[in-house]
């Protein structure tokens, strides 16, 4: 039996979870956030040619973010000549407690029906997003998500993988509430801004925790294959995920695009799409 690695849809996506032969079908899923798995209410600050503060939206943001600064525009009726003191307060660590309450609030993405998807059959996954929030806020974000069956989400059938795979690998039963605190524990959360500040300007931050997420995959899919070969006696046939990436921001997979190729040259294992306007392109 082969255990068979695929793309699907527009995430930027390498999901492990359980396939149609009750067996770990080592696919991993990783998202952006903003503009990608939810439309957030969080807005950046930027700065009008009178000196007053204005809000604007992630999605206006990476249309509008290369030229803050560089030249004045006009955004909802004033003229921004750059960003505000302190422009991304609402996405640092100053913000958690907001993110947690804006979860709840926010609209689905262009990615949510994939995320439903993922978390529901217990697959591994890595947010990778440009905010600067702790990553155990973005943890506890989606363990919100989760427990309040938002948009589709399920604890009681994420459960119910999570013992799916536990029974093929051999592993002990252990109560719900334990099992998805340690699935939760498995998945990479990636606010490349923490600590940084580097929001702006997140691109290289995304390609450094991609790479990441891609050996993180390597290493685990090897690991469940072998539990797998040992209790079924099969032979695996463990081929490297095949991975897909999305964003919102064109800046970002163009970034990414050019270290795949550098990377992996003709033989890249990731296809990138573009989430933009809550539509998603193949790119």
């Amino acid at each position: 039996m082969n255990l068979k690695t695929s793309i699907r849809k527009n995430l930027f996506k390498i999901v492990e979870g359980i396939g149609p032969e009750k067996m770990p079908d080592h696919k991993y899923y990783a998202f952006d956030w903003d503009d990608n798995v939810m439309n957030m209410p969080t807005k950046i600050i930027v700065e009008d040619d009178r000196g007053g503060e204005v809000g604007m939206t992630t999605e206006d943001f990476a249309e509008h973010r290369h030229d803050l600064g560089k030249k004045p525009f006009v955004y909802h009726g004033k003229t921004i000549v750059g960003y505000a003191p302190q422009p991304f307060r609402n996405f640092r660590t100053e913000g958690d407690r907001q993110f947690l309450d804006d979860v709840l609030t926010g609209g689905f993405g262009p990615s949510w029906n994939d995320f439903v998807e993922c978390i529901n059959s217990g697959s591994i996954f890595a947010i990778i997003t440009a905010r600067g929030h702790n990553p155990e806020t973005l943890k506890k974000g989606v363990y919100k998500l989760i427990k309040n069956n938002v948009g589709g989400l399920d604890p009681e059938q994420l459960v119910q993988s999570l013992k799916d795979y536990r029974e093929i690998a051999g592993e002990d039963i252990k109560d719900d509430e334990t099992l998805i605190k340690e699935y939760l524990d498995m998945c990479k959360f990636h606010p490349v801004s923490f600590g940084t500040g580097a929001e702006a300007n997140p691109e290289e931050g995304k390609v450094i925790a991609l790479r990441e997420f891609i050996s993180y995959v390597k290493k685990l899919s090897q690991q469940i294959g072998g539990k797998t070969y040992f209790k079924n006696d099969v032979k695996n046939n463990f081929v490297v995920p095949t991975i897909g990436f999305s964003d919102d921001d064109e800046k970002n997979i163009e970034k990414v695009k050019e270290f795949l190729k550098q990377e992996f040259g003709l033989e890249q294992p990731v296809q990138t799409y573009l989430t933009k306007a809550n539509i998603k392109k193949k790119y």
